[in-house]
């Protein structure tokens, strides 16, 4: 199967999984559990939510993980301050990375937006080099704009 195949059949699992729910840490709970039991070769998945100024561990699956990461620090704090996509192909070169688990070689970090605002970031750790490309940015970003509307 295609890689885009593969992300269509999550994007309507997602759908499915989602349909009806409108709790925004439920939903996020939900969407850590498919993305980290169906995404080969990923270590951690989760959310950060952005609150009071900084980004709060959120509903995730893998090891236990940084609790708070401050504004413009490491991959998720660069993602909130520049509302951005990031995608990191060895985080071991990235400055400021936080290491919440040494494994980690590569990252993705999606805004996910609220009322034109970032309310949270998706984080997805991989115990591989350039585990991530450009097809992983889309699709991953397709995903959570159904979670984003989920939560309306």
């Amino acid at each position: 199967m295609e890689k885009q195949e593969y992300y269509s059949l999550l994007q309507s699992q997602l759908t499915t999984l989602l349909e009806g729910e409108h709790d925004p840490i439920a939903n996020m709970a939900n969407m850590s559990a498919l993305l980290y039991h169906t995404l080969p070769d990923v270590s951690w998945v989760g959310f950060y939510r952005y609150v009071n100024g900084e980004l709060i561990l959120g509903p995730f699956q893998g090891k236990p993980a940084c609790m708070h990461i401050p504004y413009g620090m490491g991959v998720c704090g660069l993602c909130l301050k520049e509302q951005r996509l990031f995608r990191v192909d060895d985080v071991i070169n990235f400055p400021n990375h936080i290491a919440c688990d040494s494994a980690s070689r590569s990252e993705i970090v999606i805004p996910l937006w609220r009322d034109q605002q970032i309310a949270a970031v998706l984080d997805i750790d991989a115990p591989i080099l350039q585990r991530f490309d450009e097809t992983d940015e889309i699709e991953l970003s397709k995903l959570t704009a159904i979670l984003e509307q989920s939560c309306k």
